[in-house]
């Protein structure tokens, strides 16, 4: 039971880690707690753009990780941060010029 509890709480801060401590992108100290969805997608365009570990375009990137972390909070994400960053998503094609 010990073991059972152990592992589950390690599974559950992977995703924690990977947005402080990504290697493709160096993001700003809790970009994704901002409630301005324009300074959000900057943020990561910046970001994207100034790192040299990515594999993709800086578009693709910094979409991935808005998704990512979208996607990791789940249900513990307020309704109105998830509608904050999936606002960001649309100033994010804005700033990158996408349709």
């Amino acid at each position: 039971m010990t073991q059972l509890r152990n592992k589950s709480s390690k599974s559950r801060r992977w995703s924690a880690r990977v947005t402080q401590r990504s290697n493709a992108l160096d993001l700003e100290p809790e970009v994704f707690r901002s409630t301005n969805p324009r300074r959000i997608a900057l943020s990561l365009k910046r970001s994207a753009k100034a790192s040299k570990r990515r594999k993709g375009t800086p578009y693709q990137s910094a979409m991935s990780m808005l998704n990512f972390y979208i996607n990791r909070a789940g249900k513990n994400l307020p309704q109105k941060q998830k509608r904050v960053l999936e606002r960001a998503k649309d100033e994010l094609r804005d700033v990158f010029g996408r349709a």
